[in-house]
């Protein structure tokens, strides 16, 4: 017979203004975090939520066909925002209407939502009206909202200037950017100034000016010489 396992001591969670916060673990273990937030990735079926996902997560990009999500899923990283552990729960969900009523069961425990079309599907950016007014009608009234134009790598097939996605979050009021989870442009960025929107509502004082998303973004990629 084996030798019997030593159970795991399981640290005490608990839910603090909407997010999850943590008990300290001991040093050296893998899954510290100081507080969690829900993400969730929406959009049209094929997009590239998941391959967004799996870029940001482990670095890779899913080449070839693959099957579209079903229902949800999620996965989990923790990121490092000035010293605090966030711990990003990002929720990867499917853009079939069949598959709707799924989505929006989750929205009112979302604190941020990733809203993405593709630049090269007309039909992907015009759907996007239809996304917001179901953002409105069912997620929290302070939810953090990005608009990523995603595949801006295929500049032959492109139909959606990065002019209109720039309008379109302008008259709605959300921070964009364009992304490619083939070539990793701004996908990092697009999570890391999520991670520190949450960070500051959670940890921010009454005298302390909010941070501001669109600012931060526009500030990295003038850092990295982007114009994405």
């Amino acid at each position: 017979m084996g030798k019997e396992r030593t159970p795991i001591p399981i640290s005490p969670v608990t839910k603090k203004n909407g997010y999850m916060q943590n008990a300290p673990r001991s040093p050296g273990s893998g899954d510290f975090y100081d507080f969690s937030c829900k993400v969730m990735l929406i959009g049209d079926s094929g997009v590239g939520k998941t391959c967004l996902l799996v870029r940001f997560k482990d670095g890779a990009f899913l080449s070839g066909s693959f099957i579209s999500t079903v229902g949800i899923d999620f996965r989990n990283k923790v990121v490092n925002v000035d010293g605090t552990k966030v711990k990003l729960q990002i929720w990867d969900t499917a853009g079939q209407e069949r598959f709707r009523s799924i989505t929006r069961a989750y929205y009112r425990d979302a604190q941020a939502l990733l809203l993405l079309y593709d630049v090269t599907t007309k039909a992907s950016f015009d759907n996007i009206r239809a996304w917001l007014a179901e953002i409105n009608e069912y997620a929290q009234d302070d939810v953090v909202i990005m608009l990523l134009g995603n595949k801006s790598d295929m500049t032959n097939e492109r139909v959606i200037r990065r002019e209109d996605g720039e309008r379109l979050a302008k008259e709605y009021g959300v921070c964009f950017m364009e992304t490619s989870a083939k070539t990793g442009l701004n996908v990092d960025l697009a999570f890391m100034a999520i991670a520190r929107d949450l960070k500051s509502k959670k940890t921010r004082k009454p005298n302390e000016e909010k941070f501001n998303v669109a600012e931060f973004v526009d500030n990295e990629k003038q850092k990295a010489g982007c114009c994405s």
